[in-house]
This record gives structure tokens, sequence and C-alpha cells, in this order.
């Protein structure tokens, strides 16, 4: 049997859910061994996320000038924005140990007992999806997050004991990608919670800089921008998107990554000017041609393009509702005025059903002509 530590970090080794892996915000097995070269080693090399960044900073100082272990911190957001990172730079600040492991991997209550007790004091304990750690185990970690010690029951059935067990004080930074679906207890024992945000293009821009350095790759500003521009906002995304059009530079070209071997690079890839890959416009297509823009049932355009329901709603959806394309209705799915316009599509006679939109905008926005939601 391995040792809790020794458990990896889930997550969808092929991508992410059927989505074609370029786009797909999930990191696979190998690429978290890429991932760990190109990570920042402290706050001044972290970029983006200037709030958060700026607040932990202050967390950090104050414990470390108090002489005791800061506040336990919740990092909830999107994948691929860098909580990992963070939690990892949180105990390099410290100059503490991290121990790492998911909240999938954590399916009894023994199991947490034996990574708390082996924390030493200060130790930093990352728990990644936090959100899906089993009751039981959730439980005990209540009082070990307050009080530093855990109730290990002995025995079974009327004879059973419950021997008090103290731990080392410590931190923990739990991740999560479904703020939601925390109860309200374990979120309530959080010092600090920060919400990761998308990222700017510019920001995009000094991620890919900093990679192509560590990778020793000539990069252009105008080949960082058109990279940057198809990154859906996800430093994860930008990377993994650097290291193909690298691959084809160096196999195609002489090395260099401009925009017009970048613009090539990801025209093979099957990655479009707004980020989309060939499942996001295969919903798309399906939406806007066969159904005519709807509005469509999640389960019949999953049918339409040969995938689960859960693929299209999980994967597809959150980007293109994001990016203005596709909104969710009480009748159903509807194609916004930028899908039509983005697949190169005639309007249909009297406009589309959520009227006018650019790509990029939250549906909503001005220009829709009737209600997305339900009052």
């Amino acid at each position: 049997m391995s040792a809790p530590f020794d458990r990896p970090l889930l997550g969808a080794v092929d991508g992410g859910l059927g989505q074609d892996a370029g786009v797909s915000p999930q990191a696979g097995d190998e690429e978290r061994v890429v991932e760990s070269a190109l990570r920042p080693h402290s706050l001044t090399e972290f970029i983006g996320q200037p709030k958060v960044s700026r607040q932990l900073a202050l967390v950090l100082e104050g414990a470390k000038r108090r002489g005791r272990p800061p506040d336990h911190v919740l990092l909830s957001g999107p994948p691929g924005l860098g909580k990992t990172s963070l939690a990892l730079i949180i105990g390099s600040e410290l100059g503490t140990a991290v121990k790492i492991t998911s909240g999938p991997a954590i399916e009894r209550s023994g199991d947490l007992a034996a990574m708390l007790s082996n924390l030493s004091p200060g130790d930093v304990l990352f728990i990644d999806e936090i959100h899906r750690i089993a009751r039981p185990a959730e439980e005990l970690l209540y009082m070990a997050m307050e009080d530093f010690r855990v109730d290990v029951v002995v025995g079974k059935g009327p004879g059973a004991t419950a021997i008090p067990l103290e731990i080392n004080p410590f931190t923990l930074v739990g991740a999560t990608t479904r703020a939601g679906l925390l109860t309200g207890p374990l979120r309530d024992r959080f010092g600090f919670v920060g919400q990761m945000e998308f990222y700017e293009p510019a920001e995009l821009q000094q991620v890919l800089r900093r990679s192509a350095d560590l990778l020793g790759v000539e990069l252009t500003e105008d080949g960082s921008a058109e990279i940057a521009g198809r990154s859906r906002g996800t430093p994860r995304i930008a990377n993994r998107l650097l290291r193909r059009v690298r691959d084809y530079a160096e196999v195609e070209g002489d090395g260099r990554v401009t925009r017009e071997v970048a613009q090539a690079a990801l025209a093979l890839y099957d990655v479009d000017v707004l980020g989309l890959d060939r499942l996001d416009r295969a919903v798309l297509e399906a939406l806007v041609v066969r159904f005519h823009g709807g509005p469509v049932g999640v389960s019949t355009l999953a049918v339409a393009v040969g995938e689960e329901s859960n693929t299209v709603e999980e994967v597809c959806e959150p980007f293109l509702v994001r990016a203005g394309l596709l909104a969710r209705t009480p009748r159903g799915r509807v194609a916004t005025e930028a899908a039509w316009r983005h697949l190169g599509q005639p309007l249909p006679r009297g406009g589309p059903p959520l009227g006018s939109a650019t790509p990029g905008s939250a549906p909503g926005a001005e220009g829709v002509t009737e209600p997305l939601f339900e009052a």
C-alpha cells in the first residue's frame, strides 16, 4: 500500500474529459513534470493575480514576524491559474516543507490522521480539490485545523475508544475548482480565502516570456501576443501552446517563434483565434447549423457531436459562455450573434435568438434582446 503522500494528484491524464489536450485547463501526469520546472519559486516571481499575491504576502509576512504558522489558506478558481504554484510558494516563503495530496486520495479518516501526525512544526499541507475529501476525513480535519489535535478511534462497537493525538502546528492550503461544493464548517475554518481570476493577455505574455527563457525558446513580441490571445486566459494553456509552437518552429522553421509561425502551428493543432478547439467548434456548429441557433437541450447537443453530456456541459460550455458565444437559458442552449459571426454563418432572418453580441463579451451584455435566465 502506498503512503498517502506518494499518491499522485488526480487529474485528467488525457487532457480532460475528451477535450483536445491543447486547450484543456486540466494537467496530465506528464505535463506536471514540465510545469514543475516552470513554476515560480517566490511571490516576486509569480505573475498575475495581483490582489491575491498582495494579500497573501501580508499574511505570510505577519506570520513570520510573529513566529507562528500563518492562518489556513483556501485558493479557489478554475484549473490552470496557479493554485498549486501559490501553495508551493507559501512553503518556500516560510522556509518549510510542503506535503502534497488531493481530496479524492483521502478516502478514510485514518489516511488523514497519518498525514497530520507526520508533519513537522510549521509544515504546509496542500490538499488539491479539497471539496472532494471524504466526509469522515473532513470532520477529523475540523479539529486539526482549530486545535492541532485529532482523535484516533481504536476498536469497534461499544469497546471503541477515542485517543487524542496532539499534532504539530501546521498550515493547511486547500485548492478547489468548485468552491460552492465546500461545506460551511470547512470553509469557515480558513483564515484567508483567495479567488483566482482569469489572466489578461498582457499578463499571459509575461508568463510566456518567462517560460520561453526557461525553455530556451526565441519568442518574438508578436509571437507571444498571438499565443496569449488563444490561451483562454489560462497560464497552463499558454505554456502548453508555447511548447507545441516551439516544436513546430524547430521542425518546420528556424526555431524562432514569430506571429506567422504561431498562427501556422496553432492552425495545425485546431486552435482558432479565440482559443476554441475542435470540440468547441463542433458544439457551436451543431448549435448554429443543425439547430438554427437553438434553444436545444444539452443531451441533444452532446449526441449531435458524439460526446457525453457531461463533457459538453463541464468542458466546453464554461468557456463558450464566458466568451459570449453561447448562453444557457430556461429553454436550453442558445447561440449568440457572436457565434454566428465567428463561424462565418449568415445570420438567420429576423436575427439570432439572443440578438447582437461581440466575441469575448459576457452573456447578458448590451444588445441581448431577451432575458437569458429565469427571473
